[in-house]
């Protein structure tokens, strides 16, 4: 299936200028435009450093195209803009103008040096949401620290919570953070879109800023740990694949040496997985029908469970957890994701066709919406690929005063 769905979505009619680089605010302006916000990514002349990131594709064109800039670009127009210059900060105040949410993420004060503050931006409009996206905030002691997602996630406990009991403190894969933000920006832009259309405590119209740090979003999922070092004065350690809140829960080794991953986060399916595996003792047990017991007789359900595993291939053990009720899933890697009839069946990975590099596989949107379903219009675009447009179509510059611009090093 090729997504080229012609509804924009519940989001028509806003629009965003997506200032900010990498991965947070850019997310954030990826989810509202895959709903059908209208976005325009405006970047330094340099470009986003994104752009560079990751596995890359040579289109026909020569040009090296960075396959993470085609997902987290979808659905923006693209123009260059140097707001440094007088020209280049009248043109973007312009924009600002005109538009319902800014997203930016430089230190706190690059803004305010730029002459392009919350000040200046709400003075040419009151109505404008701007998302302000750093590492640690835009106050406190750290305030000015550069940081990226990794820093957030040692921070917050994230990398000493992950790993192997003997295993060093580990990060994740991918940003982690970042999209946790990015999520998180999302959501935030819509309350204080909704605060400004229903007056919530500010008067009608008006805008506000949104201060988000990449650690307090990461922080708010990783549960009780906060309190529970208040109240018992516990610091978690890592254990592995392992969970503190239910048993049995860890990853599994096939007789043909494939992995699977068991979660037994309620009494009547962790009852399942004991009595499939041949010892509905442990089942019996008093203290098996509370959670934290089951925790404290880790040892003895997991390996109860790896030793039936491990002496059958994948599919006899699928099919044994599928026909009791239990839950069990194989660990894949991408190429087994891509065969997946579940995701096969919701388009989770659909194929854009993309103008570099012809029909392209990425992600599809993140939820379902019955009536305004929002979809993939187009994937990243080129550097300044949309520069005149923006300026021509949208400001009323002339092409020669286009020409100028481009000459004197402003776009």
């Amino acid at each position: 299936m090729t997504s080229t769905t012609s509804h924009r979505g519940p989001l028509q009619g806003i629009r965003v200028i997506d200032f900010s680089t990498v991965y947070a605010g850019p997310i954030t302006a990826m989810l509202l435009g895959d709903y059908g916000a209208d976005v325009l990514k405006v970047e330094l002349p340099a470009g986003d450093p994104a752009r560079t990131h990751g596995w890359s594709v040579k289109g026909p064109d020569g040009i090296q195209h960075g396959l993470w800039w085609k997902v987290i670009a979808r659905n923006k127009e693209a123009m260059t803009l140097d707001v440094r210059t007088p020209e280049g900060r009248e043109i973007i105040l312009k924009l600002v103008a005109d538009a319902d949410v800014m997203t930016e993420n430089f230190r706190p004060g690059v803004l305010e040096g730029w002459g392009l503050g919350p000040d200046e931006l709400h003075a040419v409009n009151p109505r404008l949401v701007l998302l302000r996206t750093t590492g640690f905030g835009q106050d406190g002691p750290y305030a000015r620290r550069r940081a990226f997602g990794s820093l957030a996630e040692a921070m917050t406990g994230f990398a000493h919570l992950t790993g192997q009991p003997d295993g060093p403190p580990t990060l994740p894969p991918s940003g982690l953070a970042d999209g946790v933000a990015g999520i998180t920006g999302a959501f935030a832009v819509l309350t204080a879109l909704r605060a400004r259309d229903h007056g919530d405590g500010l008067g009608a119209g008006r805008g506000q800023v949104i201060d988000l740090s990449l650690f307090e979003p990461l922080l708010g999922i990783m549960g009780p740990a906060p309190s529970a070092y208040d109240q018992l004065g516990v610091v978690p350690t890592r254990q592995g694949n392992r969970s503190r809140n239910s048993a049995p829960r860890n990853t599994y080794r096939t007789r043909d040496g494939q992995w699977v991953a068991v979660s037994s986060a309620s009494t009547s399916v962790a009852e399942r997985v004991m009595r499939l595996v041949g010892r509905p003792d442990l089942a019996d047990e008093p203290w098996f029908s509370s959670a934290r017991e089951r925790v404290a007789h880790v040892d003895e359900l997991d390996g109860a469970v790896q030793n039936w595993i491990e002496g059958r291939d994948l599919d006899a053990v699928v099919e044994a957890f599928e026909e009791v009720g239990a839950a069990l899933f194989p660990v894949y890697d991408v190429a087994q994701l891509f065969a997946d009839p579940q995701v096969q069946a919701r388009d989770a990975v659909t194929t854009v066709d993309d103008e570099d590099l012809g029909p392209l596989r990425m992600q599809n949107v993140w939820f379902r919406l019955s009536g305004t379903p929002g979809g993939i219009r187009f994937a990243g675009r080129r550097l300044g690929q949309d520069t005149d447009a923006v300026l021509t179509e949208r400001l009323g510059y002339t092409p020669e005063q286009v020409a100028a611009l481009r000459k004197g090093g402003v776009v």
